[in-house]
Formats: C-alpha cells, sequence, structure tokens
C-alpha cells in the first residue's frame, strides 16, 4: 500500500469533516526521508491529535512501519488545519 494512502485512510476514519481531510506528500532534501503534510478541519484537531499527541504518534508509527517493509525511509507527518 502506498504510504500516502495509508495515511489519508487513517486519517479520514478518525475525523469527522472528512471533506476538508487533504494529504500530500512533498519533496525533501534529504533522500532517505518522506514528508508528508495533513490538512484537516480545525474542529477535528484534538481528535486527529489525541492527548499528548498519542493518536498523531500512532499514525507516525503505522507509516514508518509501512516504510521499513518498502522504501525504509523516514517518514514525518505535519499536521494543519482550516
Amino acid at each position: 500500500m502506498e504510504i500516502q494512502k495509508l495515511i489519508e485512510d487513517i486519517i479520514l476514519s478518525l475525523a469527522e469533516d472528512k471533506e476538508m481531510v487533504k494529504v500530500k506528500e512533498f519533496p525533501s532534501d534529504n533522500e532517505k526521508e518522506m514528508l508528508f503534510e495533513v490538512v484537516i478541519s480545525e474542529s477535528d484537531m484534538p481528535r486527529v491529535i489525541g492527548k499528548n499527541g498519542k493518536v498523531i504518534n500512532s499514525v507516525r508509527t503505522i507509516a514508518q512501519a509501512s516504510s521499513y517493509l518498502k522504501e525504509n525511509k523516514q517518514i514525518k507527518i505535519n499536521i494543519d488545519s482550516i
């Protein structure tokens, strides 16, 4: 499974305003790194981030595990709201 699609599927399952969810991959200066930006509605921020960042850290862990099986690149996920 493509990592961007994996992240998008997980975030969509967490968000209430599914139309606002967008996941984009950005080029990184480091070839061993993949950078993703997740854009969600402001009302979904607490749900996606979780208490003390536990939910988004879990998403990062799942994406990183998927990367180890394929490209073996470091995954970085930034979250922004609209």
